[in-house]
């Protein structure tokens, strides 16, 4: 694989003074109470009432994200268990309708102390409405002064509910985190360079379907994307739609209020049009997807840089002279250009009403943030998982991916200035990995990332309650209009249906946010 040399990392600067967490005594706050009514019995009653390590801290009940590994018997449970003083039981959410089975277990009133999700608002806020979830405002401020030194008031907005707080959030780092990926190896091979303008791309997946540098003839195509993927990265930004909202005329926008969406939509008709794109791209998945571009049938897809080493490794198992790179920000008209950055929430975490133990699952959240604790969780120890040198944080493997890999999975809540840090030896874990990230996020110019404006948008009610429905009728019209079975003239009609099925309401109420904020 081949990228261009040079890197930096997104560093944060500064250190968070965190106010000293838990430590692992067993002792609770009757602790030396109980010691003292001692000295009044027999020795041998100081002995049987005396408070232990076992029985002064109660085993929490945690229910996390899928993982293909036992929490439990994960080296980092053991850690995490010590560091803190409390035992906990995890258990999972299934890989499938993962939230089907959570909407049971909440209703059903399953007594987890800790309940960890994805970071979409919209889940978290329906239960907080309910009145599921404990009040964490008052908990976080009596037991919780790593919390409050880690987290900012910013995150903290944007998970509150009615003015309240009901979930720690992990914030994500703000990244660019796909593009499209092109095998160089056939521009090689017709002698092309790599495509800066749409113009361009386009005169490129025309000599890939003319001259085949794959040899597949009419099995092979030139380009294919996901079918539950039709708005494609990179090329939407070449229309101005860089995210899911673009800021135009001082208005924050959805694609179909968008005057680039029907340029977009007519574009890629014209390709799927031409055989440009593949013929059958509207029933891909993800795996199908990534099975052409391995097999050698796909010259360019989409493709998020964490997925780059699996991929590589079945295109070179299959070609091992094949080399493939990242494109940059394609220009459009205008020089219009943009790779949508992520942002918002990785995970939340909230403890439900039913919870046995709210005040020690604050408390252990709390304990976990501790600085010295939350570096050992998330990126282990110098020397042993990791090195540091000149301001970077370098993985040692195989340790720090057998005993550090699935640390992501135990953070409840993260040190906002310091993990963007500690992550980066998370992504040198290969080197084509954090080639890719580096290329995406450090080697791209700055103008051609385009930050999530919704990132840290507090809870939306009429937002939330509608984006995954438009979103999915914004994907379905889109399929439709790329293979012929709709007009690009009927972007007009399909924006008056969406505003009609609440993108009316999400307007307004984005925009009215959005006013607010004075950003």
């Amino acid at each position: 694989m081949k990228y261009k040399k040079g890197w930096s990392l997104l560093l944060c600067t500064g250190l968070l003074l965190a106010a000293a967490g838990c430590g692992s005594s067993g002792n609770n706050g009757n602790g030396n109470k109980e010691a003292a009514e001692a000295t009044k019995a027999p020795a041998s009653a100081a002995a049987t009432t005396a408070p232990t390590e076992d029985t002064a801290k109660p085993e929490l009940k945690s229910l996390n994200l899928w993982s293909k590994d036992d929490y439990n018997t994960y080296p980092l449970a053991k850690v995490i268990e010590e560091k803190t003083g409390y035992k906990v039981k995890y258990e999972m959410l299934p890989a499938d309708k993962a939230m089907d089975k959570l909407n049971l277990l909440i209703s059903s009133g399953e007594p987890y102390d800790v309940i960890t999700i994805s970071g979409e608002k919209a889940v978290y806020t329906d239960y907080a409405k309910m009145g599921a979830l404990v009040d964490l405002t008052p908990l976080i401020e009596e037991y919780g002064p790593n919390i409050k030194a880690s987290i900012s008031e910013a995150s903290f907005d944007a998970v509150k509910v009615d003015g309240k707080i009901f979930a720690i959030p992990n914030s994500s780092s703000q990244f660019a985190g796909a593009d499209l990926m092109i095998r160089q190896d056939w521009l090689d091979k017709l002698g092309l360079k790599t495509p800066t303008t749409l113009d361009e791309f386009t005169e490129v997946l025309k000599a890939f379907k003319e001259k085949d540098p794959g040899g597949n003839g009419s099995s092979g195509a030139p380009m294919s994307i996901d079918g539950g993927l039709a708005t494609t990265a990179n090329i939407t930004g070449a229309f101005g739609i860089g995210t899911s909202w673009n800021k135009l005329d001082g208005k924050l926008v959805p694609p179909p209020l968008h005057p680039g969406f029907k340029e977009y939509l007519t574009y890629m008709a014209d390709l799927y049009k031409q055989g440009l794109l593949d013929k059958e791209f509207a029933v891909n998945k993800d795996a199908t997807l990534k099975e052409k571009f391995t097999s050698g049938k796909i010259g360019v897809i989409q493709l998020p840089w964490y997925d780059i080493p699996s991929v590589a490794d079945a295109l070179n198992a299959n070609f091992p002279d094949a080399k493939f790179v990242y494109l940059p920000a394609l220009k459009g008209k205008d020089g219009q250009m943009g790779l949508g950055m992520s942002g918002g929430f990785d995970r939340l975490t909230f403890i439900p009403k039913s919870a046995k133990h709210p005040e020690d699952a604050i408390k252990w959240i709390n304990a976990k943030l501790d600085k010295d604790t939350f570096k050992l969780i998330a990126i282990g120890e110098e020397g042993k998982h990791h090195t540091y040198k000149d301001g970077i944080y370098s993985p040692i493997l195989p340790l720090f991916t057998d005993e550090r890999g699935n640390a992501s999975n135990y953070l409840t809540g993260i040190d906002e200035k310091l993990y963007p840090i500690y992550w980066q030896a998370r992504v040198q874990k290969d080197a084509r990995l954090f080639a890719g990230f580096s290329y995406l996020n450090n080697e791209l110019p700055a103008e051609a990332r385009i930050a999530d404006p919704l990132a840290l948008a507090p809870s939306l009610p009429e937002y939330s309650k509608n984006n995954a429905s438009l979103n999915q009728m914004i994907n379905d019209f889109a399929v439709k209009v790329i293979v012929g079975e709709e007009s690009p003239d009927a972007v007009d009609a399909f924006a008056e249906k969406y505003k009609a099925a609440g993108g009316e309401a999400s307007y307004k109420e984005v925009n009215d946010w959005y006013a607010a904020s004075g950003k």
